[in-house]
C-alpha cells in the first residue's frame, strides 16, 4: 500500500498529500485483481468501495472513471460531442474533427500526455486517453486526424466492474460559463425558455451531463409546435418556425437524421403502442412490431445508418437515462421490463400530424405485423479448447478462437497435406500423427488406431471443440453465445380428469415473444391458452394450450415462421391422424 501511494504520487503531482490519504487510505480494503484485455494484455486493477480506481499497464498507472469523477481536475481535459461517447464506447480513438475548440484553448500537452476526455457541457470524464501528438501539433494539423488513442471509457468493461454508477453533473468551468454567457449576450433581448447553449446550431443544443444531442433538440422543436398550435393567429410566425426547422434537418448529416428518426420512433412507441400489460416485452418484438409501425411513410429504421450501430446500444443509452428499464430474462435474450411513462422526454413528446387519425387503423393491423415474423440466422461455431491447441497453433489461432465448421475443415485439411499424413495406399485415410492421436483418440484408442477416414477425422475434430452458436436477427447484429443453441421445446403433459395439454418452451430464445405465440394459437384452435413461469425457474417462461396441439404449431412453425425443422423438438409427439369408425 506504501508503495503504491508512492506510485500514484509521482505518476499524479497534483495530488496534494491529503487528497492522496483520502484516494489510497490506511485502514480501507484495497483488493487487486488481473484481468486480460481483448488484445491479451494482462492488467492489473487496484479495487476500493467496490469500484476500480486505478490500473495498470506495462508498469504505467491509469486513473478509472471513477477516481476522475471525484478529481476531475487530475488529468488535462479535451471535451467532444455527446454522441461522439457511443464511438468511444464501442473501441474507437477519438479523433480530432470531433474535438470542440474552447475560446480560451486547449490546455497544453506533449505526445504521449495522459488525458481526460469529457462531453460538452459537464466536465466529469467519460474517458482515459493518451495524446498521440502536441497541442501544437493538433493545431498545425488544422484539427484533422487521431488525436488521443483511448484505452478506457464509461460504459466499458473495466466501467462494469464498478458499482456502474453514472457520470455526475459537474458545472462547467468559468471559461466556459463566461463563452456561455457570451453567446447568450448576442442574443436580441427576447424573452426564451432557458436553454443551455454553445451556437446558433439547433443541433448543438445540449442539457447538462445528457447523452443524446438530437433528442433534446427534437423535443424542443415539438415543444414550440404546441405552443405555436395554441395561438391560431400567428400562422406567418408557424410557418417561419416550419422553414428554419427544415433548413436545420436539411442540414444534418444522414447519420443524425436517422438518430433523430430512431428517437421520434422510440418516444412514439411508447406513448401511443406500449402498454403496462404487454411488459415485460422482447426487445426485438418492440422494435419490429411498434417502432417500426411509428415511422413516417417514406421513411425506415435502420440501425446501422445510425451512430448507435446496434439496437441494444440505443437502448442501453435510453436506459441511462432512466426511460426505461432493459433486463436478460433469459442467456442473450433482453426484454424491456419497465417504462417511466412519468419522464418528462416521453410527457413532453407529441405525436407527429398524420399519425393520430391513422393509430386506429395501425392497432387494428398489429397481428398482420407480428405474423411478418423473420427466422435467425443460426451458425454453430466452434472454440479452440486448450487440448486441441497444438493441432490449431499452427494456423495461428490459440485458445478460445471462434471458428465456422468450413474454417475448421480448411485448418485440418491444411495440417493434414502440409504434413503428408495422407495415405499413400488409400487416399480416403489419414495417417495418425503425435498432434492427431493426442488431440483426438481417447488413451484407450490410442495403440490400436493408426490411420481415419477423412470423415470420422473431422467429426471427431469437431466434437473436442467447445460447441458455440451465433443467432442473428433481422436488423440486428449477431449474437454469439455459448454451448448449443437449445431447440423450441414441445411436450404434452397429462392434467387431471385425464386432460392433456402443450407445452412450448424456448420461443424467446427464436426472437418470438411467447404472449404472441399464445394468442394467435388460441385464435387458431379456439382453445385456452396461457404463459406461465418455467418450474424452477424465476424469469424464463412457456406457453401452455389445452389438448394436443402439436399438428398446428408444426405448422405455425415451420411453414409461417420459416424454422428449420432441427431447431424444433417434440413433432413427433403429435396425434396420429385415423379414420373415424
Amino acid at each position: 500500500r506504501r508503495k503504491l501511494r508512492t506510485d500514484v504520487a509521482a505518476a499524479f503531482p497534483n495530488l496534494s498529500a491529503e487528497q492522496l490519504t483520502e484516494f489510497i487510505p490506511n485502514k480501507e480494503e484495497l483488493n487487486v485483481i488481473k484481468i486480460y484485455s481483448h488484445k491479451g494484455e494482462a492488467i492489473t486493477v487496484y479495487m476500493n468501495n467496490r469500484n476500480p480506481l486505478l490500473f495498470e499497464i506495462e508498469k504505467a498507472l491509469y486513473p478509472t472513471v471513477y477516481t476522475l469523477w471525484v478529481y476531475p481536475d487530475l488529468l488535462p481535459a479535451f471535451s467532444t460531442w455527446p454522441p461522439v461517447l457511443q464511438k468511444l464506447a464501442g473501441g474507437a480513438d477519438l479523433m480530432l474533427p470531433g474535438v470542440v475548440v474552447p475560446s480560451s484553448g486547449f490546455p497544453q500537452v506533449e505526445r504521449g500526455t495522459l488525458c481526460a476526455v469529457t462531453l460538452l457541457g459537464n466536465r466529469a470524464p467519460v474517458a482515459v486517453a493518451v495524446a498521440t501528438m502536441s497541442t501544437a501539433e493538433m493545431l498545425a494539423a488544422g484539427m484533422k486526424g487521431k488525436g488521443f488513442a483511448v484505452l478506457h471509457t464509461y460504459l466499458d468493461h473495466l466501467w462494469e466492474y464498478g458499482d456502474k454508477s453514472y457520470p455526475p453533473t459537474l458545472a462547467p468551468l468559468v471559461t466556459d460559463s463566461a463563452e456561455k454567457e457570451s453567446a447568450e449576450d448576442e442574443e436580441e433581448g427576447e424573452e426564451k425558455e432557458p436553454v443551455t447553449s454553445f451556437s446558433t446550431d439547433p443541433l448543438q443544443h445540449v442539457d447538462v451531463g445528457d447523452l443524446s444531442l438530437k433528442e433534446r433538440d427534437s423535443c424542443a422543436i415539438l415543444r414550440g409546435k404546441e405552443e405555436l398550435n395554441e395561438n391560431r393567429a400567428a400562422g406567418t410566425a408557424e410557418d417561419a418556425d416550419a422553414e428554419v426547422q427544415q433548413e436545420a434537418e436539411d442540414s444534418r448529416t444522414p447519420q443524425e437524421q436517422m438518430d433523430a428518426l430512431f428517437n421520434q420512433c422510440f418516444f412514439h412507441a411508447l406513448k401511443c403502442k406500449v402498454k403496462k400489460s404487454d411488459l415485460p416485452l422482447l426487445t426485438s418484438t418492440f422494435l419490429r412490431t411498434h417502432m417500426f409501425s411509428c415511422c413516417p411513410a417514406g421513411q425506415q429504421l435502420d440501425i446501422k445508418k445510425s451512430s448507435y450501430k446496434k439496437f441494444s446500444k440505443f437502448l442501453q443509452c435510453m436506459q441511462h437515462q432512466k426511460i426505461l428499464q432493459v433486463k436478460e430474462l433469459s442467456k442473450g435474450v433482453e426484454s424491456i421490463v419497465g417504462v417511466d411513462w412519468k419522464h418528462p422526454d416521453i410527457k413532453a413528446f407529441a405525436v407527429p400530424e398524420g399519425f393520430s387519425s391513422a393509430s386506429a387503423a395501425q392497432d387494428s393491423k398489429s397481428e398482420d405485423r407480428e405474423q411478418a415474423y423473420h427466422a435467425p440466422e443460426i451458425i454453430p461455431l466452434y472454440g479452440v479448447s486448450t487440448k486441441m491447441i497444438p493441432l490449431f497453433q499452427g494456423s495461428g489461432h490459440k485458445k478460445g478462437s471462434i471458428l465456422s465448421s468450413s474454417e475448421v475443415r480448411n485448418i485440418v485439411i491444411n495440417y493434414v497435406k502440409t504434413n503428408e499424413l495422407v495415405d499413400e495406399t488409400n487416399k480416403n485415410f489419414v495417417k495418425v500423427d503425435a498432434i492427431l492421436c493426442d488431440c483426438l483418440l481417447d488413451k484407450s484408442e490410442q495403440d490400436e488406431i493408426s490411420n481415419l477416414k477423412w470423415d470420422d477425422l473431422l467429426s471427431r475434430c469437431l466434437e473436442r471443440l467447445q460447441p458455440l452458436h451465433q443467432v442473428t436477427f433481422p436488423g440486428q447484429e449477431p449474437i454469439v453465445r455459448k454451448g448449443n443453441l437449445e431447440p423450441i421445446d414441445i411436450t404434452i403433459a397429462q392434467r387431471s380428469s385425464n386432460k392433456k395439454v402443450t407445452i412450448i418452451k424456448n420461443l424467446e430464445l427464436y426472437g418470438l415473444d411467447p404472449q404472441c405465440v399464445a394468442n394467435i394459437l388460441q385464435q387458431k384452435v379456439q382453445a385456452s391458452a396461457t404463459v406461465t413461469p418455467v418450474p424452477g425457474t424465476k424469469e424464463r417462461v412457456q406457453v401452455q394450450i389445452q389438448g394436443n396441439q402439436i399438428h398446428h404449431l408444426a405448422k405455425m412453425l415451420l411453414e409461417e415462421y420459416q424454422l428449420p425443422r432441427k431447431y424444433i423438438q417434440g413433432l413427433e409427439k403429435a396425434p396420429k391422424l385415423g379414420r373415424k369408425k
